[in-house]
């Protein structure tokens, strides 16, 4: 299969930098597939699994938030957030969705604390489902 040169840059620095065969985020708008040849894009990224397909291996990481540029057939990731599945810590995503559900189910919470702890849910679930893929 053809490959594209790829990169992964998040604030705390570059994950990756090399060829890949084809990339798979999640968008808020649905997931996306990225091949060689790909026309030029931008996308916003949503909160999902990745998919990085190299010398026909597949790599698995959690990937929140950021976008995605495809530009002259370099495809660019830059995420909020990026784990490899490997480099996830399990208990410490299930301590977080304990967090969330505690407060999510007290009578009390105002509105931002919900919402912030939906987020935080919704987080420590794509990571702890992810950290499956190890």
């Amino acid at each position: 299969m053809t490959s594209f040169p790829l990169k992964i840059v998040t604030a705390d620095g570059l994950v990756y930098d090399g060829p890949a065969e084809e990339v798979i985020v999640r968008t808020i708008t649905g997931d996306m597939a990225v091949l060689a040849r790909h026309i030029n894009c931008v996308a916003p990224l949503g909160m999902g699994r990745a998919t990085v397909i190299t010398e026909g291996k597949r790599r698995y990481a959690a990937c929140i938030g950021g976008m995605v540029t495809v530009v002259n057939g370099e495809v660019t990731l830059v995420p909020t957030t990026f784990e490899w599945a490997e480099s996830i810590d399990a208990a410490r995503a299930e301590a977080s969705q304990q967090r969330a559900e505690a407060i999510l189910h007290k009578k009390d919470s105002t509105d931002t604390e919900l919402k912030l702890a939906q987020a935080r849910l919704h987080r420590a679930l794509v990571r702890k489902s992810v950290a499956s893929y190890k």
